[in-house]
């Protein structure tokens, strides 16, 4: 038998908010925020997204984007995002935001397939690793 590339299976790729012979594939952005915001938790530095917390039991159950996150498309339909942080304090702020543009980015092109053009993080607050502020009173407002 001979052993050419017709043996060989190919397997066809599949782009999001695509048609494919099976039929369209579509991301809603808040899955999209949703990939976001865990890529942004598993850095060490960051204490929160901001926004992420309790924010009443009818947002609960909405169908709201991520809070603290912004998804949105380029004209060439790649993904723009903007991400709010509070990060821990005493982390180096500018490489924990890097970090945190690099792995966004990183995930949500693995997980979607699509392209990432920017993540812009803003850093909304820094946190005492207990969670109070500097006047040693706890303010979860600003973190919800």
């Amino acid at each position: 038998m001979d052993s050419d590339k017709s043996d060989t299976q190919q397997i066809p790729s599949i782009s999001t908010e695509d048609s494919n012979s099976l039929g369209d594939i579509k991301i809603n952005h808040s899955v999209v925020a949703s990939i976001v915001r865990l890529a942004a938790l598993e850095n060490g530095g960051v204490y929160a997204v901001a926004g992420s917390f309790v924010e009443g039991i009818a947002d609960m159950f909405s169908k709201k984007e991520e809070k603290g996150v912004r998804v949105t498309e380029s004209e060439q339909s790649n993904y723009v995002i903007e991400i709010r942080l509070i990060l821990n304090y005493g982390v180096e702020l500018a490489k924990c935001a890097f970090d945190v543009q690099i792995a966004v980015k990183d995930r949500v092109e693995n997980m979607t397939g699509k392209l990432v053009e920017r993540v812009d993080v803003v850093i909304d607050g820094v946190k005492s690793p207990d969670g109070r502020d500097e006047d040693g009173t706890s303010d979860l407002q600003e973190v919800e």
